[in-house]
């Protein structure tokens, strides 16, 4: 083994930042508090043993005691969200001291332990305000994409789209129920799951998505893959959702008739599909090839925003996605925009719209602060000459 490659893996493993986060933490916020020096070592150990406890809740799911579990996993996810924002509201606290030090003639010492204080408070408050939107039925958003040429047969035409669900460790059956009652209330004319929709096998969800098999629409419920479904087990998956009543879509197409005017609708594997399996790369092309010239629309359902450029090129005018979850909650919601071209909402790329939905559950942390989930009705729209 090389040596250096050795020193090099130990010095950029993840699990340092369990280590560092507490570290810097009780460095910069723990002991700016009346707490002494024995608070802060408490306070360390503290915030070090639940650091370490998220990622052994991440890998509790073949533990026996189910119940045991879910409990681990609701706690060791909880965890991440508040440290991020405790993390990151400690390193703004930082930023602030030094530009109020710089500017501003306050007295140093109280200054430091009124912010430290603040900064536990705005993290445990983001926390619990991120929970409970999180854990709250998903709004409806109303979305209108405009269509050179839409036939008439197709004005209003809806498509009620979720994405991102997250079946697994803290999203379960009772959750699942509430997302198709909200989604059967929708009337649309067809139904769009654009993938993600569980975290774990389906020895141990099966009894959590069952009611999906109650989704109804006129023109049926469709389905494509997302990246956490090749995590979880593709092909099992993929015949457990057609047994559930949905048809799964790999880079093909159908073609509706809806009142004398055919719409195609489309669906490709994950963006990142051939990773897994290079039978199943993803390719709007051919997800298009032999579909009808003259049909009145060509949507596309493709699991992550990237697959827009080879959308728009194959010929498509919509394309809805998921995969982001708008940063699923602050701050990250703006560091999101850096990894994917397009983030939340509608969007457009040359002739091709694009709508991203934010998410209708959430993966990890239970916490959606900022940023909350969403069931989408997008209707089809003539657009003005």
């Amino acid at each position: 083994m090389n040596p250096l490659r050795t020193v090099r893996r130990l010095l950029f493993h993840p699990l340092w930042l369990f280590f560092a986060l507490p570290g810097y933490v009780s460095w910069r916020l723990l002991s700016a508090l009346p707490i002494g020096p024995i608070g802060v070592g408490a306070g360390m150990v503290l915030l070090m043993a639940f650091c370490l406890f998220i990622p052994f809740s991440m890998r509790v799911r073949t533990m026996l005691d189910r119940k045991l579990a879910e409990r681990i996993s609701w706690v060791g996810y909880t965890a991440m969200g508040f440290f991020s924002s405790l993390f990151v509201l400690t390193l703004l606290r930082d930023l602030v001291l030094v530009s109020t030090h710089v500017f501003i003639p306050v007295e140093p010492a109280r200054l430091t332990t009124l912010s430290a204080q603040l900064t536990l408070v705005l993290a445990f408050l983001m926390t619990v305000t991120g929970f409970i939107i999180a854990r709250r039925r998903p709004g409806i958003v109303e979305v209108r994409i405009p269509l050179l040429g839409l036939p008439q047969a197709l004005h209003g035409f809806s498509i009620a789209q979720i994405s991102d669900v997250h079946v697994g460790p803290t999203i379960k059956r009772g959750f699942v129920e509430r997302i198709v009652r909200r989604v059967n209330a929708l009337d649309a004319d067809l139904i769009a799951v654009t993938g993600d929709l569980v975290d774990g096998s389906v020895q141990q969800l099966s009894a959590h998505t069952a009611p999906l098999a109650g989704l109804t629409a006129r023109h049926g419920a469709y389905f494509v893959t997302g990246n956490h479904e090749y995590y979880s087990g593709e092909r099992a998956w993929t015949e457990e959702i057609r047994r559930l009543g949905m048809r799964v879509l790999k880079n093909e197409h159908v073609v509706l008739e809806h009142d004398g005017t055919t719409l195609v609708l489309a669906g490709v594997t994950d963006y990142g599909a051939h990773h897994f399996d290079p039978a199943q790369r993803s390719d709007p092309a051919a997800a298009l090839h032999g579909a009808p010239a003259d049909a009145g629309a060509k949507i596309l359902l493709a699991h992550q925003p990237s697959s827009a450029t080879a959308a728009a090129q194959a010929g498509f005018d919509v394309q809805l996605s998921g995969h982001t979850h708008g940063g699923q909650f602050w701050p990250w919601n703006f560091f999101i925009q850096f990894f994917q071209p397009f983030t939340a909402g509608l969007h457009r790329l040359k002739h091709l719209w694009i709508y991203v939905n934010r998410g209708t559950g959430y993966w990890g942390p239970p916490n959606r602060f900022g940023v909350p989930s969403e069931i989408t009705r997008i209707r089809l729209v003539p657009a003005a000459p």
